[in-house]
């Protein structure tokens, strides 16, 4: 059984002339100056070596770790978070070894104090001149700043959102006390719809942080009142490949889509039972990102007849979604079925902020 030389405290070697004393210790001050925990690992997944960002994170010398004479998963990821012991083999780094390169994810290491601590890491296999399994590498670095700061978003967004539901709550009451006694119902339930339209989408984009939304999750969420109410699900047919959209994109398509399926359900092929909608939509690579192509089509509906008046769905359709993305939109009336072609650039999503960074403010 092959190994590696553990006599000494710095990386493993089989021979001592002068240019690889050299290099040996060169190698061994860029891994002791590296930030992330480095531990290497015999054919027994026994710890040979471990710089000094490991010693850091572990608590534990490398001297400690060698007079243990065990697995590295007993000394530093011996038990789960709620007491239980872990088995060797159920650790996801030991199934590293022997096949799989790069194995990444997420763990929980126990320090030697006795806390614990979540980690991320990857390790791959060492393989000799023969292509045989003598150990393995592992680059671990510790997480907990990065957990802590995705809760704090993650309270923050809940919190955001939670806010904006109250506004737009106020909104509705405000509107009730003004509408009381000056218009129909019908008007008043129209103004409540659009408001709920608008809170289901950043219920969307609050599950992603306001980060992006899924593309095929506000088409759902949109139609999802209507959709609902349906014993028929066959009357929808949504097809297209999923993307990830900027969240202004996504509020103003969600509240298009909120128009065109009210309208759909009043004067269109909803309000009959034969009636069927179709939302199909492609993503065509441009300069820059992606476009997305989306036709809304209504079929086996009432005879259509075109209005003689754009009403504030139409105006919303046509002229915001090329005002505020440089997209068209495009509303058509034939006898068969109203229909609605959508054209969106879709930019390559950035990091919050980018866009003053590069000086490219959105408008």
């Amino acid at each position: 059984m092959q190994t590696f030389d553990t006599s000494t405290t710095t990386l493993p070697t089989l021979r001592r002339g002068s240019q690889l004393h050299e290099t040996e210790r060169r190698l061994n001050a860029v891994l002791n100056n590296a930030s992330v925990a480095i531990f290497l690992m015999d054919d027994r997944q026994h710890c040979v070596y471990m710089n000094r960002a490991a010693e850091l994170l572990t608590g534990f010398s490398l001297t400690e770790v060698l007079a243990r004479d065990c697995p590295l998963h007993d000394i530093v990821h011996h038990t789960y978070p709620d007491g239980r012991p872990f088995p060797l083999e159920e650790c996801a780094i030991d199934r590293a070894f022997p096949e799989n390169n790069q194995e990444r994810g997420e763990e929980v290491f126990v320090h030697k104090d006795g806390r614990f601590y979540p980690v991320g890491f990857t390790a791959s296999p060492i393989r000799d001149d023969d292509a045989k399994i003598i150990g393995t590498i592992i680059e671990v670095r510790d997480i907990t700043e990065e957990k802590a700061a995705a809760e704090r978003q993650r309270l923050l967004t809940n919190e955001l959102n939670h806010r904006v539901k109250n506004t737009l709550a106020t909104v509705q009451s405000i509107a009730a006390q003004t509408f009381r006694g000056r218009t129909d119902d019908a008007a008043r339930q129209m103004f409540d719809a659009r408001m709920v339209a608008l809170s289901n989408t950043h219920n969307v984009l609050t599950s992603q942080n306001w980060e992006a939304a899924s593309l095929r999750s506000v088409v759902e969420s949109a139609l999802a009142p209507h959709a609902l109410a349906e014993v028929d699900t066959a009357r929808f047919d949504l097809v297209g490949p999923d993307t990830r959209l900027h969240p202004k994109v996504a509020v103003t398509l969600a509240m298009a889509l909120h128009e065109l399926m009210t309208n759909a359900a009043k004067y269109g092929a909803l309000s009959v039972p034969e009636g069927r909608v179709g939302v199909h939509w492609t993503l065509e690579r441009i300069e820059g990102g992606e476009r997305l192509d989306l036709a809304w089509t209504e079929t086996a509906g009432p005879t259509v007849v075109e209005p003689t008046r754009r009403g504030f769905g139409s105006r919303l359709i046509e002229r915001q979604l090329p005002m505020e993305f440089d997209g068209s939109a495009v509303i058509a009336y034939p006898p068969g079925g109203v229909t609605c072609h959508i054209r969106i650039p879709l930019t390559a999503l950035g990091w919050h902020g980018q866009d003053l960074v590069t000086g490219r403010a959105t408008r």
